[in-house]
């Protein structure tokens, strides 16, 4: 039996730098704060640390704004601290992927500066430069991610450049080999460094259509451009041109965020026999409940709709390609307050019942920093309390355009925002959580004397403990990495339940995301007399009669089956 590639076995751990540890009091995450951690990180039993962007920035978007890729941010250190870090993680056996962000640059990079200075310099086109249609206005009415268009005017050269993002973040040409050449070169640099692979932002969008069509037009006002920069015409060339030069000389992970990503181009971004990548991220299930003006509309959504896009994806790479697994990143707002139940009574107990259902599931899977820990939202109600540049633009875009009230979008903000992920980590229940002695950069969430890792390390039944239990696991059982996915109970509108089958072991993996106690048959082929349980949120076993099972609010269960 050929043994799988070693990041399939592996469970990876991001970390948002800004966030996790201070340890020098100015009132920012940095370097240092994480090399102090690592024996923490150690003790879960992560394999991997993926890093947020530390690279020399402007941070307008807090580091994915890159203006040298060379360097590091001064406020998170210096290369030796970083150096440093590479060295001890090597020590607790952890490995770091970096962020690889090469869709777009800080409009303060070198590169945009040279750029924008002259129309026939070499690093014009570096970036994507437009004349203006015949009436001045911008070559395509799409609409940028942070609001507003994707193009913006320069005078001096009397061109738009295009920004899928922020004005401040030029989209790169890669239609241009020497600026793709310099990528690469920049690869090459970090990983002879020792790290051991990246991470690549929104990296299906640096291939746009060469026509640049105007987009259908949406409730923002703005053309969806979509169908034009998603999974564009040469992306697969990029990426097996980039394995080609880069990747395939290293034993490296590599993991694509993939905003409109379908099971079948992932096939084909992540089968082993194309020499592009490791696996993607897909949006399909944290775009649940999207609304008209997308998660800032947010509305209900259905057990049954999780349950589809998840096996959707289970088996669509079942054979062909790999899984990333993650219920929330710097991206998202947190898991339990958003897939779970972040009150008081249920928070611990619906941690767990995620970690169990994310974990059993075929791929690697990814942890949240805060999330071993069960951190929620923080539900700030004053705008002037959030630091997030999209959150900032979306409040003041819709409300300007009358497009939503302050009320409806505080509200939407409370639950989808990116700064709840950002909220400092929660160590202690000293001033600031622990995370700084400093006046921290964004405000800590109020619960941090409760939920905090001082207290989870010392309470074994804390949700820390369970997540280092489903590593364990994971280490211990081949079928946890291997096994075949089924999913049992299709329609239940409650209950999640799907099996895992290698060779003669099969799991039965069982889980309540509801607040109610909640009855119903696992099929008779499952002979639960001669399982084990292997893991549990609850002390109690469920109450049983045949396949009959009681499920308590919130309880997941894994038995496991050997023939």
């Amino acid at each position: 039996m050929t043994l799988p590639a070693w990041w399939k076995n592996s469970v990876v751990y991001q970390i948002y730098p800004r966030s996790f540890k201070d340890s020098d009091g100015d009132g920012v995450g940095d370097i240092n704060g994480i090399t102090e951690k690592l024996s923490y990180l150690q003790d879960l039993g992560i394999d991997i640390i993926w890093l947020s962007p530390i690279y020399q920035s402007p941070n307008y978007d807090n580091g994915y704004d890159i203006s040298d890729y060379y360097q590091v941010m001064n406020t998170f250190g210096t290369m030796d601290d970083f150096q440093h870090l590479l060295e001890q993680a090597e020590q607790y056996r952890i490995k770091i992927m970096m962020d690889l962000v090469v869709n777009h640059t800080s409009d303060q990079h070198q590169w945009f500066i040279k750029s924008r200075a002259t129309k026939d310099n070499q690093y014009r086109d570096y970036y994507i430069w437009r004349d203006p249609k015949p009436d001045g206005s911008a070559p395509t009415n799409w609409g940028a991610a942070f609001g507003g268009s994707t193009w913006t005017y320069d005078q001096k050269t009397e061109q738009y450049y295009l920004h899928l993002f922020s004005d401040k973040q030029p989209d790169l040409n890669w239609e241009n080999p020497d600026l793709r050449q310099d990528v690469y070169q920049m690869m090459i640099y970090w990983l002879e460094k020792g790290v051991a692979g990246f991470r690549m932002d929104v990296i299906n969008m640096i291939s746009k259509d060469p026509n640049y069509p105007d987009g259908e037009r949406l409730p923002t006002g703005f053309g969806d451009g979509g169908p034009y920069y998603f999974n564009g015409p040469k992306i697969h060339d990029y990426l097996q041109e980039m394995h080609n030069h880069v990747l395939k000389n290293y034993d490296t992970i590599t993991v694509g965020e993939m905003p409109n990503v379908t099971v079948e181009q992932a096939k084909r971004y992540t089968d082993i026999e194309r020499d592009e990548l490791d696996m993607v991220f897909h949006f399909d299930h944290v775009s649940l409940g999207d609304g008209r003006l997308g998660k800032w509309s947010p509305q209900p959504w259905k057990l049954t709709e999780l349950k589809s896009i998840f096996t959707r994806w289970q088996k669509g790479l079942d054979q062909v390609g790999w899984n990333s697994l993650y219920w929330s990143n710097h991206d998202q707002p947190r898991a339990i307050s958003r897939f779970g139940d972040d009150s008081e009574h249920y928070r611990v107990r619906s941690g767990k019942m995620l970690a169990t259902c994310l974990h059993m599931l075929k791929g690697t899977p990814y942890i949240y920093q805060g999330e071993e820990l069960g951190m929620t939202n923080a539900k700030f109600e004053s705008i002037n309390d959030y630091r997030d540049l999209e959150t900032l633009n979306a409040y003041n875009d819709l409300v300007n355009r009358n497009l939503c009230s302050r009320a409806e979008i505080i509200e939407a903000i409370q639950q989808r925002s990116r700064d709840h992920a950002r909220t400092p980590m929660q160590w202690s229940n000293a001033k600031n959580a622990g995370f700084t002695t400093g006046d921290p950069w964004i405000a800590v969430n109020p619960n941090y004397k409760t939920i905090n890792a001082q207290v989870a390390l010392h309470d074994h039944t804390s949700i820390f403990h369970y997540y280092k239990k489903l590593i364990q696991l994971r280490k211990q059982y081949q079928v946890i990495v291997e096994g075949s996915y089924d999913i049992l109970l299709a329609n239940h509108e409650q209950i999640y339940a799907f099996t895992r089958t290698l060779a003669n072991q099969t799991l039965i993996v069982v889980c309540n995301f509801s607040k109610q106690n909640i009855t119903f048959d696992l099929p008779r082929s499952f002979d639960l007399q001669r399982a084990n349980i292997l893991i549990s949120n609850l002390s109690d076993d469920p109450l049983q009669k045949d396949n009959r099972l009681i499920f308590e609010p919130y309880q997941a269960i894994v038995y496991l089956i050997e023939n």
